[in-house]
């Protein structure tokens, strides 16, 4: 970053982030996906994701997300095109952020003007995001944004989810990290979604895991008993870094003041949501 640490951008994208993935642990964006014929489960979530997209093949749909297996993807995309459209799942994803935020947050958090000023100020960050490279930013960036200001920073959170996480795929990539790899690493920090969450959700059996980790042994990135080592940990923090670089503009248009505002009005609806039960402890962990 220019103007600050490259970490207060982390800081406010950590707090920025569970507004928009709140969802994939709710009920009602299931609901109102599997309403237009879609399956529930990978089937909702792949197509929900890559909606903004259009109605791509699976080859798209394993590029952009990274790290799932390609022949999960296939099992879904573009089946879910056979019954339903992106656009329709669009309006339907909007539908079930709305009534998970109303049914988490309430109406009073929703029409605050603390939810408003949040809602501006995350949209003016996105100002200075980039398309170039970026396509799962660059498809939703070309979404309108709705009018409600919980949607609005719905929205905007959306954007500045994948346009970090489009950026953090290239300094994957520069790691040497292929999906699973990155998977597997990320769970071993003890912080992320469970390695069981992880298989079911991404596709990955568990004879993939286990080779997995012990190539990452073979490598020097885990010890014995699948923790991070140190050379394990110092890839994580590089990639992170370079995470950082390539994600600083947004928190560089906002400045150091305004940035440090979202991260508080953020992070106090993150808590809120936390505690409403948005992020279900039995998912994270190294199980």
């Amino acid at each position: 970053m220019t103007s600050f640490e490259a970490s207060t951008g982390r800081r406010c994208h950590n707090a920025v982030s569970p507004l928009h993935a709140s969802v994939y642990f709710a009920p009602e964006p299931e609901e109102e996906l599997t309403a237009l014929g879609l399956e529930r489960g990978a089937m909702v979530y792949l197509a929900s994701r890559a909606a903004p997209l259009g109605a791509v093949d699976a080859g798209t749909v394993t590029a952009t997300f990274y790290n799932f297996n390609h022949a999960h993807v296939q099992r879904y995309i573009p089946a879910a095109w056979t019954v339903t459209t992106p656009q329709e799942v669009l309006t339907a994803r909007l539908r079930g952020a709305d009534r998970t935020l109303q049914r988490l947050l309430g109406q009073e958090s929703l029409t605050s003007t603390d939810m408003t000023e949040a809602a501006e100020l995350a949209l003016h960050a996105t100002e200075a995001c980039c398309r170039e490279a970026r396509p799962l930013y660059a498809a939703n960036a070309d979404l309108p944004v709705p009018e409600e200001p919980h949607l609005t920073l719905w929205h905007a959170a959306t954007l500045l989810r994948e346009h970090r996480g489009d950026g953090h795929l290239a300094a994957l990539t520069i790691a040497g990290l292929s999906g699973i790899e990155a998977l597997v690493l990320h769970n071993a920090t003890g912080t992320a979604p469970t390695s069981a969450l992880f298989r079911r959700t991404r596709g990955w059996s568990a004879r993939h895991w286990d080779t997995t980790r012990d190539q990452l042994r073979e490598r020097g990135l885990l010890d014995a008993a699948g923790d991070l080592t140190q050379a394990g940990a110092t890839l994580r923090a590089e990639t992170e870094a370079l995470t950082d670089r390539l994600d600083a503009a947004p928190y560089d248009h906002l400045g150091p003041a305004a940035t440090a505002r979202l991260t508080e009005l953020a992070d106090g609806f993150s808590r809120a949501l936390r505690a409403a039960g948005a992020f279900p402890s039995v998912h994270f962990g190294k199980g």
